[in-house]
């Protein structure tokens, strides 16, 4: 049984449990649909990726690029492509939330520091372990979950680890939806949720994966507040003390990050203004923006995925060029092929597909074009 006990040994060092996933439905299937009232809004659609169907010499690599947005993943020593690789996600989109019902056959991951600063996800994750384990490694701190426990931590921070065969259910809040509470969030990075808040968030959870299927528009806002305020209230109860120091940089760093929010579409958003407004050298903010490639990329970033989903808002008739203005680009020519080098489409092809009323097709970084992955489920959040 697992202890959600720490070590500072290496992941990959640890002997591997023995664990076996079935090809079954999943243990807790979403319930079957309920009639909803007359004027409810459709229940959710889910997004699923699986290799079930696919020969077995091909199953890890599709595995992998599915993956590879977010985490590079490896098959465990002594294991051959050849030999297969099971794994099914079963992806729900509560509006700034990804819930992920996953499953998988044993993999080692990283997400190294070079990744950051290509890619925009930078959300916090939480995961609730349902079989199997699990040992991640941040900061040269390794952390183990078991069954039952919750594994709570950023993505917007390297890390590392591997799995044995198991199921787990993932949900990823953009940074934003909590940015009021970085601070406490950061120090509670790669760290098992225990206590009775813990055991509420489970519970919560748990219940509402069996709903998924059953739960329409009009539900998802008061669930979007309900899991973050029990996120933030399980951190809470769960974080460690860290030094003053640490402390003072997440401070810092959540500061950043909301004046950046407000200030997105301001011609004054500059190295310079940010100083000012937050009181620190430019060798300081530099410092805070380094994992991410710069401030300036992360403000361009920001913005460019502000136009994204501008152009897929129906409501939204703003000529290209005026979004283009707002997300800093002068000359249209630029926005658009800044645009196409991050999302691998042009703002007309956005456009286009809302306005023949089919979905957009998700943003996705063009150095990692792998159709449907779960970078692309992500960009729809935030």
């Amino acid at each position: 049984m697992a202890t959600g006990s720490e070590s500072d040994d290496d992941p990959a060092a640890e002997q591997e449990r023995p664990a076996h996933i079935e090809r079954r439905r999943w243990a807790r299937e979403p319930a079957m649909r309920k009639e909803r009232p007359p004027h409810a809004s459709p229940a959710l659609v889910p997004l699923r990726f699986s290799t079930q169907d696919l020969p077995p010499a091909e199953q890890f690599q599709a595995w992998r690029a599915h993956m590879a947005p977010l985490v590079d993943v490896h098959l465990p020593e002594g294991k051959s492509p050849d030999d297969g690789f099971l794994a099914e996600q079963i992806g729900w989109h509560l509006g700034d939330i990804l819930i992920v019902q996953q499953r998988a056959h044993a993999h080692r991951y990283v997400r190294e520091q070079a990744m950051l600063r290509s890619s925009p996800i930078d959300h916090w994750n939480v995961g609730l372990q349902r079989s199997g384990q699990a040992w991640t490694e941040v900061n040269r701190r390794v952390t183990e979950t078991g069954a039952g426990e919750i594994l709570f931590m950023s993505l917007g921070t390297p890390y590392r680890g591997r799995v044995t065969d198991t199921e787990a259910l993932l949900v990823f809040l953009p940074y934003e939806l909590l940015a009021r509470d970085a601070s406490l969030l950061q120090s509670a990075g790669n760290t098992v949720l225990s206590g009775s808040h813990a055991e509420l968030l489970t519970s919560y959870l748990t219940g509402l994966e069996t709903n998924l299927g059953n739960l329409t528009i009009e539900e998802v806002p008061r669930i979007i507040q309900t899991i973050g305020d029990m996120v933030v209230a399980a951190a809470a109860s769960s974080t460690r003390t860290d030094t003053g120091q640490n402390q003072t940089n997440m401070g810092l760093m959540e500061r950043a990050h909301r004046y950046i929010h407000v200030n997105l579409h301001s011609e004054n958003l500059t190295p310079d203004m940010m100083c000012r407004a937050l009181g620190i050298s430019r060798t300081r903010l530099y410092q805070l923006f380094e994992a991410s490639g710069g401030v300036l990329n992360y403000i361009r970033k920001r913005r460019l995925l502000q136009a994204y989903a501008d152009l897929s808002n129906s409501a939204d008739h703003r000529p290209i060029s005026e979004i283009a203005e707002a997300a800093g680009f002068e000359v249209a020519a630029n926005f658009t092929r800044a645009f196409i080098h991050e999302f691998g489409l042009s703002p007309r092809e956005i456009r286009r597909t809302v306005a023949t009323q089919q979905r957009p097709a998700p943003a996705v970084s063009s150095t990692r074009r792998y159709g449907k992955t779960i970078g692309d489920w992500l960009a729809l959040t935030g």
